[in-house]
């Protein structure tokens, strides 16, 4: 056996979501062969890849089948997330790709999603930020049990920056963390978007994979402000499964469906999908409707990415400053993650088939 035969073999084998073998794509590094023993690793798009299983047996078929029955093949693997940006070495330039989470409405659980989400991609062994861009309604502090710290000063480059929270593995920062809680934000758009620009440009996020923005409701001065500062990778967008949400959901894909605008939308999820008591795990009972928000993924074409409970541990540990993802709550954790799973082929593919992510001249 020799390299060209480990290749030659492998480029037949297609990652499942970008369509091309794994040898076109430049996955395929470090081959060793000792006898029979035949190792290599796969480069992954994203360390949060779920067909994981499904490439690396593809990869030992491949061998068994096209250079010897008796190989005895390991398939090793490392990530090297994908980033399509324009202008990498500006604003926020080592953060490969941003992603906004959006809803038309408020109340159908998007910080829960936000902060889950972010959760769920670094537990796949991405590095990860959230930033809280709620400035009327910030929660993400409370989310992560650190209501009342303050967050220090750090300086780069002989620029003084804000250094984030980090928690669980994250780096979050919220205007909660800046400001009294008993106080009301009562600022007009211009200080909002101040503020907003403060947090891409006056913050020590550092090399992310991913950083996750838990948007203000509605469609309004931060959704525009945050296009025109940062280059954002695409929004995902949360619904409950009522009428009502969905309603407001599509105001959320519309906007960012403007020509003006040209930011993808990654894919919907919907929260709050069906509820499914402890005494009865077998059961599950809609309170909010059924598959609405798969219905409006396919009225839009946009790409579903899963279904979340309403489960009472969620809101436990949104209280408790421990989110699901954190917690011991295994059944939950597997609804975050697959639908994180999916988020990130979806950024993946973003990124490998569109144009590059450029900030947006709305005008």
């Amino acid at each position: 056996m020799t390299n060209e035969d480990i290749l030659k073999a492998l480029s037949n084998v297609q990652e499942p979501d970008l369509g091309k073998d794994l040898v076109t794509l430049n996955m395929v590094k470090d081959i060793a062969i000792e006898g029979k023993k035949v190792s290599f690793t796969v480069v992954l798009t994203t360390p949060a890849c779920p067909l994981k299983d499904m490439i690396m047996n593809a990869c030992i078929n491949a061998v068994k089948i096209l250079v010897d029955k008796e190989a005895e093949v390991t398939v090793n693997f490392t990530s090297n997330t994908s980033t399509n940006r324009k202008d990498a070495k500006l604003i926020l330039g080592g953060v490969k790709n941003i992603i906004a989470v959006v809803s038309g409405k408020g109340g159908v659980g998007k910080s829960t999603i936000s902060s889950n989400l972010a959760l769920a991609l670094a537990k796949g062994g991405a590095k990860v930020g959230l930033m809280d861009a709620d400035i009327y309604g910030p929660s993400q502090h409370i989310m992560f049990g650190v209501r009342g710290e303050r967050p220090m000063m750090t300086e780069v480059d002989g620029k003084g920056l804000i250094e984030p929270i980090e928690k669980f593995g994250i780096k979050m920062m919220s205007i909660g963390l800046l400001i009294d809680e008993k106080q009301a934000v009562i600022w007009r758009g211009p200080m909002v978007s101040s503020a907003i620009k403060q947090f891409v440009s006056e913050v020590n996020w550092g090399e992310l994979d991913y950083l996750v923005i838990d948007m203000p409701p509605g469609t309004g001065d931060i959704h525009l402000t945050i296009v025109q500062t940062v280059p954002v990778t695409g929004v995902i967008v949360v619904t409950t499964p009522q009428l009502v949400a969905l309603a407001d959901a599509k105001k959320g894909i519309a906007m960012f469906g403007q020509a003006q605008l040209k930011v993808p939308v990654i894919g919907l999820v919907e929260n709050m999908s069906y509820f499914t008591p402890a005494e009865l795990p077998n059961n599950q009972y809609f309170i909010f409707g059924k598959n609405g928000g798969k219905n409006l993924a396919e009225e839009f074409d946009i790409p579903f990415l899963g279904q979340i409970p309403i489960v009472q541990s969620i809101r436990e540990g949104g209280d408790s400053g421990i989110p699901i993802m954190a917690g011991e709550d295994e059944i939950t954790k597997k609804a975050f993650l697959d639908f994180a799973g999916n988020a990130a082929r979806g950024i993946a593919m973003r990124n490998a088939n569109m144009a590059p992510t450029e900030i947006q001249e709305v005008k």
